[in-house]
């Protein structure tokens, strides 16, 4: 989507991508190898009652969600952060999830009107409706026009 089709009280839905066992070692061996998350066998018997994901592989696939379902082609260039960010409740193997992104406002900046500024709640929930994560993200798109695009043929003739 392109920053103009944002608009306050929005919705948009994301998914469902279905975690696996190995996506959640593999990711918490990279980046979080606790043990609950690393070792099956290990976390069967701990606090969660079994393997569960990294809280930042659980933001990762939201990120990629977001990526794949609404950002693609868009004008965005990055953010400034995330407001909050809360992991409800764990995320296991076979868990299918998916996110619903809503739209809290959407407006060029005061100061540079090239800058788009989309603030939005990411809540993703398991495939029983359970939520897993809440977040609120601030996305920059950059607005400023873009020099048409010069055509091979048009080059060469400059030359």
């Amino acid at each position: 989507m392109v920053f103009d089709e944002f608009h306050a009280g929005q919705r948009l839905t994301c998914g469902p991508v279905t975690v696996t066992e190995a996506e959640i070692v593999a990711f918490a061996n990279a980046y979080d190898p606790q043990w609950f998350h690393t070792d099956p066998v290990r976390a069967a018997e701990g606090r969660w009652g079994g393997l569960i994901a990294s809280g930042w592989h659980t933001c990762a696939i939201a990120m990629r969600l977001v990526v794949d379902g609404v950002l693609r082609g868009s004008e965005s260039f990055g953010s400034p952060g995330l407001e909050y960010v809360k992991w409800l409740a764990p995320v296991r193997p076979g868990d299918a999830l998916t996110m619903h992104a809503d739209v809290l406002d959407a407006r060029r900046s005061e100061r540079n009107a090239a800058l788009g500024i989309l603030r939005w709640q990411w809540r993703i929930v398991n495939q029983a409706g359970v939520a897993v994560l809440d977040l609120v993200a601030t996305s920059l798109f950059d607005l400023a026009p873009r020099p048409a695009a010069r055509s091979p043929q048009m080059a060469a003739d400059t030359r």
